[in-house]
């Protein structure tokens, strides 16, 4: 109260009477700007800083409203450095607001989301458009990015932005690895990563995931090849664009180690980079004997123990697709 009064009575004595009151009205009164807006303050005097936000319409045009402005940041220097930064001013801001702002409000934080079950093109391809970044962004490797949404500063380089995605993946990973149920199958994170991927790759259903989840771990033990179709997708498109159409016998033959059609055991590494879920139900399966999985029609799956019952369960499935 002390500060505001100190500035009437520095503008009173400055502008005399009613001129003093005028300049008052205009630190206080509403501003021009008719949405909130973000703006950014670039490196510069106060001058400058005026002329960007008059060219925001954040303040009034005109000399005589860059006079009132300059005073005021004169008169209220004690209250802190005004910040070079992109920030986010309210509509209608009066000028005392905005010096607020310039002072005290944090930087706009701009959002980046990262679905997931992308492969490494696909995020690459994210980060890329997000124009808020700068730089080129490296390909990540597959799998290491953490899908989620996440906050950045206007020009953060698309290097460094990758890489906080890739240490938020590291310390799920840690975390997960840590407090995992001991499987011989999953021999390390690597795998872990990639287990993760295939179920995130079969199933949307966040409840069923452990029981695709202990599918593929009794193949891995019982040396059943795991047959998963994303496995042979990803061989023969390294997950730069969709494939477009069914799997083809003659694709189904395809000789990359990724195809689980041919080969024994997981593929050499993660075919997209899997979420939360996914990860979890990796290091915590669902107990049983369930060795087979096929589509119910329903958007979910029915698991078998047996190859008698997965036939049966296909036979289901063929039912509804005529219907």
């Amino acid at each position: 109260m002390r500060k505001t009064v100190f500035l009437l009575l520095s503008l009173l004595l400055l502008g005399g009477g009613a001129v003093g009151v005028k300049l008052w009205a205009g630190y206080t009164q509403p501003g021009p700007l008719t949405q909130d807006t973000d703006v950014v303050i670039p490196q510069g005097n106060y001058r400058s800083t005026i002329h960007t936000l008059q060219s925001a319409h954040v303040l009034p045009s005109g000399m005589v409203a860059e006079y009132i402005a300059l005073l005021a940041i004169q008169l209220t220097r004690h209250q802190g450095q005004l910040h070079a930064a992109e920030l986010s001013f309210p509509a209608n801001s009066s000028l005392k607001q905005v010096l607020w702002i310039l002072r005290h409000a944090h930087p706009v934080l701009h959002k980046l989301t990262i679905p997931e079950g992308l492969s490494a093109y696909q995020i690459q391809e994210i980060f890329e458009n997000a124009a808020f970044l700068t730089g080129q962004t490296p390909l990540p490797e597959e799998g290491s990015v953490q899908p989620q949404t996440y906050k950045f500063l206007r020009n953060t380089t698309r290097s460094n932005a990758l890489a906080s995605t890739q240490m938020a993946m590291a310390h799920t990973l840690e975390s997960l690895w840590q407090n995992r149920e001991v499987i011989s199958e999953i021999p390390n994170k690597h795998a872990l990563v990639t287990l993760a991927s295939l179920i995130e790759k079969e199933t949307s259903v966040p409840e069923e995931r452990p029981e695709v989840a202990r599918v593929f771990i009794n193949r891995l033990n019982a040396g059943i090849k795991l047959q998963t179709d994303p496995t042979v997708i990803y061989g023969l498109t390294a997950g730069k664009t969709p494939l477009g159409h069914g799997l083809t016998h003659a694709e189904l033959q395809n000789a990359s180690a990724y195809n689980t059609y041919l080969y024994a055991g997981l593929p050499p590494g993660p075919i997209c980079s899997p979420g939360l879920s996914a990860l979890q139900a990796a290091a915590h399966p669902a107990k049983g004997d369930m060795l087979y999985f096929v589509a119910n029609g329903r958007g979910g799956h029915n698991f078998a123990n047996t190859l008698a019952e997965h036939n049966k369960n296909v036979s289901e499935f063929r039912k509804t697709l005529k219907k």
